[in-house]
């Protein structure tokens, strides 16, 4: 079970995360978790350029190393990277000291594939973070905050469920979707039913409404 809206109080919990951007203009911004994986992203990177449209990509570390071309194709194609963790901890159930590790290491490897893509910070932005699962504990939180920018969602698209079809999928993020909305997509394999079927489908709405797309900065 999930909500497709961020809650008041995950808000409160964390009031310095960014859940939603400046809703004075009708942009909306992609976000998509857990990658790369082989043609999964490709399917996300082949829709993203069809409709010319960039997007933020916040990904896990053990996945980059296994996928480099991949990930070496999202940098090239102009779009952002943020760090998901090296292998997608659940910070709930972590020390806080191993998390953060975690995390350190992911950011290691995000850097050092950047440098070998010709990657740089005007594309790849390495000071953007979003915890798997939306979970942090009060101290990871604390401790992250100083150095990276903390990125939640205002829209859950629900795209991992196995209990959410397709078509609630889109629905999902069609009637939920609003000036300024940090919407979550996932680039995985218990997500990519969902997510082929919704993705291409809610950029076209978007876009008959007027929406522009944005990456995170």
């Amino acid at each position: 079970m999930y909500l497709v809206r961020s809650s008041f109080l995950a808000k409160r919990l964390y009031p310095k995360a960014v859940w939603r951007e400046n809703a004075a203009h009708n942009k909306l911004f992609l976000t998509f978790d857990d990658g790369p994986i082989q043609g999964i992203t490709d399917f996300v990177l082949d829709t993203l350029k069809r409709n010319k449209i960039k997007a933020t990509f916040f990904c896990v570390g053990e996945n980059i190393q296994k996928n480099p071309a991949l990930y070496q194709r999202i940098i090239e194609e102009g779009h952002v990277t943020g760090n998901h963790t090296y292998n997608h901890v659940n910070g709930w159930n972590t020390h806080t000291t191993d998390y953060l590790h975690n995390v350190a290491y992911c950011e290691k490897v995000l850097l050092e594939y950047s440098q070998q893509t010709g990657g740089n910070d005007s594309v790849r932005s390495i000071s953007l973070f979003r915890p798997p699962y939306g979970r942090l504990k009060r101290s990871q939180y604390r401790s992250l905050l100083s150095n990276y920018k903390i990125v939640m969602w205002d829209v859950l698209s629900g795209d991992y469920d196995k209990n959410t079809s397709p078509e609630r999928c889109l629905s999902n993020v069609v009637n939920n979707a609003r000036n300024g909305s940090v919407i979550v997509f996932h680039d995985s394999v218990k997500a990519q039913r969902n997510m082929e079927y919704a993705l291409p489908r809610f950029i076209e709405d978007a876009l008959k409404k007027g929406y522009e797309f944005d990456v995170l900065k």
